[in-house]
């Protein structure tokens, strides 16, 4: 009998029914997550109606996708989050047994598997790197979502409950602007501005040009 390992796990032990709705029903228990950070930063009903008016409209992998971008710009709302407890949650409502549960939950391997595939779908954290001294971004898997050229990158952490692209800060020969991290370093705002500072809501972004202020909104015109 051939030897169960991670690598072989999923192929040849997970039943393609029981991992789509595992991987269901964990995507419900995120939402419910990111719904009780946004009711405590904000304790807006608004925000939270808001932020599950969008993911309703999303397919399921949209919105795995969708709220793995969102704990990526807002990487309080996993804080102390314990993901054995969002597996078992998951686990409990597939489960049609008290019994069922308890052999899935007892199952070392899966519970493995289970764990790692959570977090390879919820955890893709973007980072700044730097190339012949000018900084730029790459997503989880490396791929540049902003090419190394700009004297400095702010990335803003806000919570966006609308689920929108937030623009980075940048400096470009002396200047402040606003780009997208879409792979095309897209200016939503020009390279005019000696300072920009987030603001905690819409418009989000305060900039200046001497002592004149301007308000913002980062998105493309």
């Amino acid at each position: 009998m051939e030897k169960i390992t991670q690598e072989n796990f999923e192929a040849k032990y997970v039943d393609p029914i029981e991992q789509r709705q595992i991987d269901h029903f964990v995507c419900k228990e995120m939402g419910r997550q990111i719904h009780r950070y946004i009711k405590g930063m904000s304790g807006r009903k608004c925000i939270m109606e808001k932020f599950e008016e969008q993911l309703s409209t999303l397919s399921e992998p949209e919105k795995e996708e969708a709220i793995a971008r969102y704990i990526d710009l807002n990487r309080k709302a996993i804080s102390g989050l314990d993901f054995k407890l969002v597996l078992a949650r998951a686990i409990a409502n597939y489960c049609d047994t008290f019994e069922y549960m308890l052999e899935m939950v007892n199952n070392r391997q899966k519970m493995e598997f289970y764990l790692k595939r959570i977090k390879d779908k919820y955890i893709q954290y973007h980072e700044v790197f730097e190339q012949d001294g000018k900084f730029g971004i790459r997503d989880h898997r490396g791929d540049i979502l902003i090419s190394p050229q700009y004297d400095f990158l702010r990335t803003c952490y806000t919570y966006v409950d609308d689920l929108v692209t937030m623009p980075i800060i940048a400096q470009k020969d002396g200047k402040l602007g606003l780009i997208l991290p879409d792979r095309k370093d897209t200016v939503v705002a020009d390279f005019i501005y000696d300072d920009i500072q987030l603001r905690d809501e819409p418009p989000y972004f305060e900039a200046y040009i001497g002592r004149k202020k301007v308000l913002l909104d980062g998105k493309q015109a």
